[in-house]
This record gives structure tokens, sequence and C-alpha cells, in this order.
């Protein structure tokens, strides 16, 4: 009886032993990696909404009145500089140039006439004058004549290409409608809207904007091959929005971006002695993001941080850590605000070299 009563306990004992034993390697193993913020010139890429004009892109509208008698070109069709893309019905405007031809003849004849009598003293120098005058007067109806002929022709002013016919052939034409667009693809415009506090950013701190040259994302998530140059911005902000209008102009040789099309823009600007933090270090309440800054004697303090970027991996920040302020990078879904926890620094750089920013 008394040595089962020692083996129970020996066995109780051993129990108690290990279950010490767990619970001390479980303690050991709650140590909370910690690190703090890295400060350095980071470069980031910010993407715009972009919407693409052609550089040159005009209405083609009638000048004068008539019937739509020849169409020359079809839609989507590229032309070139000068080619005739309609004719507006002719014959009225040829018939009326015609007779401005024959008057200013009229008027030459009775020109040489008066000329010839005012010569003999036979008519006054202001008949002659009266005929001159009256020539002059005929040259003009028939130039101005000459011009509205001219105009049944319809030219392209530039080479490019050819947008939608919306009236068809036989159709009555008036002074001022719409024959067609005609856009010159070679270089484009993108523009895209940037807001006030963006805007003041990129005119006030020249030196960090980094070049002025941008990237355009295509609708079908493709980058653009070629790159774009920031040329200008608007004069003045949208009341509205607040925004304000940025140009880039892209050079477009293969003919790929068209007037109209919707893209994104990727504009880049470096940042000068920035904070960055890991993305893993945080957790968000109520669309709010926080760290846990961690004292010199282990306390854990929830704090609320404010993102400026996001890039992968990572967040540049621009308020709620200090430098050199320590914060979990581990355990954040375990530990509570107030608790006491034991820690394990980690270098910042090393932190950063393991996600995908190289922090050297």
């Amino acid at each position: 009886m008394k040595k089962t009563a020692v083996i129970a306990i020996t066995g109780i004992l051993l129990l108690l032993a290990g279950c010490n034993k767990k619970k001390e390697e479980k303690e050991e193993t709650a140590i909370y990696p910690v690190t703090t913020a890295l400060q350095k010139d980071t470069i980031v890429t910010k993407d715009y909404v972009a919407q693409i004009q052609s550089v040159k892109n005009i209405e083609i509208r009638a000048q004068e009145k008539g019937f739509l008698q020849n169409i020359y070109v079809d839609e989507g069709q590229p032309v070139r500089a000068g080619q005739t893309l309609f004719r507006i019905m002719p014959q009225i405007y040829q018939a009326e140039y015609m007779k401005a031809k024959a008057e200013v003849e009229q008027a030459q004849i009775e020109l040489q006439n008066a000329t010839t009598l005012a010569s003999n003293d036979i008519v006054s120098k202001n008949e002659k004058a009266m005929a001159k005058a009256k020539l002059d007067a005929a040259n003009a109806e028939a130039r101005l004549a000459q011009l509205h002929l001219s105009f049944t022709d319809v030219k392209a002013p530039f080479s490019g290409i050819i947008n939608r016919l919306p009236l068809k052939l036989g159709s009555l034409v008036d002074e001022g409608d719409l024959l067609t667009n005609l856009s010159d693809n070679g270089d484009v415009y993108a523009y895209f809207n940037v807001s006030e506090p963006e805007y003041l950013n990129y005119q006030t701190h020249i030196s960090e904007r980094g070049n002025q040259q941008v990237n355009l994302i295509m609708a079908n998530g493709e980058t653009f091959p070629q790159q774009g140059v920031i040329q200008t911005i608007e004069g003045e902000f949208d009341n509205e929005t607040g925004n304000i209008a940025f140009r880039a102009k892209f050079p477009n040789p293969q003919k790929i971006l068209r007037n109209g099309e919707t893209g994104k823009i990727q504009m880049t600007v470096t940042l000068k002695n920035t904070l960055i933090i890991p993305q893993k270090a945080t957790y968000e309440i109520q669309d709010q993001t926080y760290v846990f800054v961690v004292d010199k004697n282990g306390n854990v303090k929830s704090r609320n941080i404010q993102i400026s970027y996001e890039l992968p991996d990572i967040y540049v920040i621009s308020g709620g850590l200090n430098p050199g302020e320590r914060f979990l990078t581990g355990g954040v879904q375990k530990v509570k605000d107030g608790e006491k926890v034991q820690t394990r620094f980690e270098d910042p750089k090393k932190v950063m070299q393991s996600l995908k920013l190289n922090a050297d």
C-alpha cells in the first residue's frame, strides 16, 4: 500500500513538472518582434484616371449649302493633307463664278475704252477712274465666287483619321453642318486631375518631384510603350471637384492610341526622409489604421497612424509615429492594449529587406 502511494505521488510530481515545463516553454516563446520606422528617401507611384485626346482633333463642317454630291472617304480611313473628302453640289457656285468672270471681262473692256477716250480728251479722267473702280469691284466679286466654289470641295487640312460620317450621299447640307471629325494621332495628350494638396506639393517641392516623365496604363492593363512628359497645368481649379488638370504629351508612332480613349497616368514622386513601416505591423478598426507602440518597459499602447502612400507590403506614413519609436511587427492579433510583453528588436533595414522594398 505504501509502495503504491509513493508511485502515485511520483507520477503526480512528474506530471506537474511536465506542465510547468510546457508553461515555461510557452512563456519563452511569447517574445514579440519590434522595430522602428525606417527613415529614407522613397519613390512612390500614384495613379490618375486619364482622358486621351489627339493633339490635332477637329470638326469638319460644311461652308456652303447644297446637296452632298460625293463622299470620297470612309469611316476610320487615313487621309493625307489636302485630300478631297466631300463634294457639295457645285453647279450653282460654278455658274456664279462664270458670271463673275464675264463681268470682269466686261469691266476690262469698259476700262480700255475709257482710257482711250480720256487720252483724247473725249471723256473726263473721272470716267476712267469710274471704269477702273468697276473693274476692281468685278475682280473682287470673281475672287469671292471662286472662293465659294472652292468650298464645295471639302479637303483635309492635315493628315489624320476620318471619324464617323453622320450624313449620307444626297443629304441636304446647310452651312455649318458637321460632316465628320479628323484626328491626327501621331501625338496625343493625356489629361488627368490632381487634388489641391498634391498640386501644391508638386509645385512647392520641385526638388522632390523627380523627372517630368510619366507612364500610361491602357484600358487593357498594359503599359503603353512610350513615355509621356508633363507639359502644362491648367490655369484654375474646378470649383466642384477641387481638382486641377495636368496635361502630358505622348508620342504615338504606331497609332495605338486614339482620341477619346481612357487610361491611367502613373506619376512617380520622390519623398525625402519619409517614414515607412511594414503593412503586417498594422491593423484596422473602422477604417482607421493602428500599430502597437511598445515603450521601454514593454507596455503595449495602441496608436492611430496616418498613411500617405501604400506600396507593396509597406505603408508610407505621414503621422502617428516618431522616428525611433518601437512598435510590434508580429503578434499584432494576439496582444491587447495596455498589456506588458517581452520583445526582441529587429533592425528596420532587415525587416524591410524581407519585404518587397529594398531598403539599401
